[in-house]
């Protein structure tokens, strides 16, 4: 995390601090040439033997290169990477995402520099990996793998050692001899010290690092209250004492490394939505050249290339096209499920899928340069944005650590000098004041709730991805829907009306039989007994055409059946010619999702202010809004309009929830106060948001915001609970009337109590109207 105080960030890493004090003492120049001071982390090796093949070039002669970089942990580690690269002659971009690990540069002069910089950051002690899809999935994973290890462990040695604990407090009314106490005093040591030593390592790494460079953090008094814990034991066990607490330590290690194993679970959520757009961004493209065609890395195709694009396949960067007519699903874009026609002279964007006939294209923008690029950077933006609410225990760890230190340092000190007892006997009652300061319960005052709610909405079919989502979820008062695929089903179904005419239905069928097109789909799930017509011709981007002697039958576009002017009234369509009949026309719906409308009239009565914001047609978007009475609405919106809309909201102090399911959602879902993703959306669109709900009915909304409210009550009832626990036990732990092990156990209580009062959310009852958020009350007029 980066320290706001301006004496540079903080590190969660001995390489980063290391490299950091060399970089600031010796000077840049001076610490390459030291590369094998002990200081600086053994170097990886680098992936690939020569990174010239992953540069691509300017006219101008700029070079541009991305990588993927294993092996960050802090903010630190993307300062000291950039920094060391913009020190190096030539380098005029450096830039690090924390999200994708991906590493974007761009220098002056020969192309094979890259190496050298490559070199550079393999030093510091990281790894360089070309950015493919595979490359993408594995980073971060490793160190999710650890803390998951790390919690297993401290879980197995808790409950062993707890099982050995019950026993001695059984039998300390005098049943138990001493002997007996000792051995089981001494199996608990044997499984309490590897297992401390191993799953405490996130803990004391974090706390010593944030100890050398003169700062505290939350790991620093549970760091010292567990070695503390574990050393007065050892001591204790050494003169044959009564107490011992080594599980107390193992069981607040295990504790505390749940909450950070779901923390370090949401972050991968919202690493892997920008991953995936790193993953399609890294698929080959068939290059055009004199010597015909050649497969390319997309990082590798220059501006004013010619490429070529099958049919089904993704296309790989932002072009015109110059060759071809064809289909291309856009939803990925604008959500809208009917294909767009493209010809000669369209623009088509990356990621879009081409669906009808090849397509030739002279790329005019590559990398991060394409939308599909720009909606990564946009999404980055905004999930950093979020993590102003991660700061905050760090804010209180500046003034609570220092002060329970100071407290258990002047409490040895008062009773060693002042009330002159032995050494041991004081050191038990610092270690008491440590115990029973330990954030425990202060820590698991918000963790809890957020257990406890997501099970509750976990059985009302709503999956809770972030952490900090129900906090922000409790202060909504607005909601945005996407319309496609949110408000609605996301598929086009034909209006039974328009399948009154059997033998219009029938032939219909049997050429839309012949196509992959979304509506013919909708035809031939309308008849799905029709035998498909031999001899049928696909007209790209238009329609299909048997020909029959002198007659022809066309099922496609109004013009492409002879129907001059097509009607606006916000139904896709498709329209059927047969000699001596006049045209034919199949509407086509998307169907609202069931219950939306009763569920929108609940949101609306309990004060929300409703809109949606879709990238469909104007027709479209306002027959959904009159069904569903939403006043307010925007159509045409593309990914950066759907969250500059929702910043705009903000500014005027509004909380936003947005609701999508598409990569023209992700981004507004990720600038979003809180946001919901449907199941059946994209899994891009799942991973940017903050909870997902699994069975497609809109009631999961009330269910989510009223849960949030309530929450939100609990946590502030367990942080107070949690504070007078502190302000009543630590005066008595000072006055030495509380031993360790009864500090062990009113740390204990204090956390029990605050899973008690949590345990209540259970309790409540479904109203008919919401009232459980607070900003209700205070929205303006």
């Amino acid at each position: 995390m980066s320290d706001t105080s301006g004496n540079g960030p903080a590190f969660c890493c001995s390489g980063c601090a290391g490299a950091h004090a060399l970089i600031k003492g010796l000077g840049l120049e001076r610490y390459y040439a030291m590369r094998d001071m002990a200081a600086v982390s053994q170097p990886f090796a680098a992936e690939a033997a020569d990174w010239v093949e992953f540069v691509r070039s300017d006219p101008d002669g700029t070079r541009h290169a991305e990588l993927l970089i294993e092996g960050l942990h802090c903010a630190a580690c993307l300062w000291l990477i950039e920094r060391a690269l913009r020190a190096q002659a030539g380098v005029t971009r450096a830039r690090l995402s924390a999200t994708t690990r991906r590493l974007s540069l761009a220098w002056t002069g020969d192309a094979a520099r890259i190496n050298a910089l490559a070199d550079t950051i393999a030093r510091l002690g990281y790894r360089c990996l070309p950015v493919t899809a595979d490359a993408a999935e594995k980073v971060g994973s490793s160190e999710e793998r650890s803390l998951l290890r790390a919690m297993g462990v401290a879980g197995f040695a808790a409950a062993n050692i707890m099982l050995l604990s019950v026993s001695v407090w059984s039998g300390a009314a005098g049943s138990m001899g001493a002997g007996t106490r000792d051995l089981f005093h001494v199996i608990s040591a044997l499984i309490a010290i590897p297992a401390i030593a191993y799953a405490g390592r996130p803990f004391f790494h974090s706390a010593w690092t944030a100890l050398r460079q003169g700062r505290t953090n939350m790991d620093v008094p549970v760091s010292i209250g567990v070695v503390l814990a574990l050393l007065v034991s050892l001591f204790e066990l050494t003169r044959s004492g009564q107490h011992a607490y080594f599980d107390a330590a193992v069981m607040l290690l295990f504790f505390l490394l749940v909450g950070r194993y779901l923390d370090m679970r949401a972050r991968g959520f919202a690493r892997r939505t920008a991953q995936q757009l790193v993953a399609w961004t890294a698929r080959p493209a068939t290059v055009l050249t004199e010597a015909g065609a050649v497969q390319r890395p997309a990082h590798r195709v220059a501006i004013g290339d010619r490429i070529l694009v099958a049919t089904g396949e993704r296309i790989p960067v932002d072009g015109v096209v110059l060759e071809g007519i064809s289909a291309v699903d856009r939803s990925l874009i604008n959500g809208e499920v009917v294909p767009q026609p493209v010809v000669p002279g369209a623009e088509v964007f990356a990621g879009t899928v081409n669906l009808d006939a090849p397509l030739t294209l002279r790329a005019i923008a590559v990398g991060d340069a394409t939308l599909l690029g720009e909606i990564a950077r946009l999404m980055e933006a905004a999930e950093q944005g979020r993590g102003r609410y991660m700061l905050r225990a760090e804010r209180v760890a500046r003034w609570y650590a220092p002060v329970v230190h100071l407290t258990a340092l002047i409490s040895f000190l008062g009773w060693y000098f002042i009330g002159h007892i032995i050494w041991p006997d004081a050191l038990l009652i610092a270690a008491s004041v440590l115990i029973i300061t330990c954030p425990c319960a202060l820590a698991l005052a918000v963790p809890i709730v957020q257990v406890i709610a997501s099970s509750r909405l976990m059985r009302r079919g709503i999956l809770l991805k972030s952490p900090t989502a129900l906090e922000r979820a409790a202060a909504i008062d607005t909601i945005v829907f996407d319309k496609t695929g949110t408000l609605t089903m996301g598929r086009p179904v034909l209006l039974p009306e328009d399948a009154a005419d059997g033998d219009a239905l029938q032939t219909a069928a049997r050429l839309a039989a012949r196509s992959r097109h979304p509506l013919c789909k909708a035809l031939l799930a309308a008849c799905p007994d029709a035998v498909p017509f031999a001899g049928v011709e696909e007209h790209a981007g238009q329609g299909l055409l048997l020909r029959q002697g002198e007659n022809e039958i066309r099922l496609g576009h109004a013009r492409f059946v002879g129907v001059e002017a097509a009607a606006v009234d916000g139904f896709s369509e498709l329209w059927l010619s047969r000699p001596g009949l006049p045209p034919y026309r199949f509407r086509f719906s998307d169907a609202l999702r069931s219950g939306a409308v009763s569920a929108i009239g609940q949101l609306r009565n309990a004060g929300y202010r409703l809109l949606i914001l879709s990238g469909d047609r104007a027709a479209a978007v306002r027959k959904v809004a009159d069904a569903l009475d939403i006043a307010e609405w925007t159509a045409e919106a593309d990914p950066r309009c759907k969250a500059e809309a929702i910043a705009q909201l903000r500014q005027e102090g509004r909380r936003v929830l947005m609701l999508g399911d598409g990569l023209n959602d992700a981004v507004a879902l990720a600038a979003a106060d809180a946001s919901l993703s449907p199941s059946s959306g994209l899994d891009i669109a799942q991973n940017a948001a903050d909870a997902v709900f699994q069975n497609g009915q809109l009631s999961a909304v009330e269910d989510f915001l009223r849960v949030a409210g309530r929450s939100q009550i609990l946590a502030r009832q367990n942080l107070l609970l949690a504070l007078i626990y502190n302000a009543l036990a630590v005066p008595l732990a000072i006055a030495g009337l509380v031993t360790p092990l009864l500090a062990a156990i009113a740390m204990s209580s204090s956390s029990i109590l605050v899973v008690l009062n949590a345990l209540r959310l259970h309790a409540i009852r479904r109203p008919h109207v919401i009232r459980g958020s607070a900003a209700l009350n205070r929205r303006p007029a």
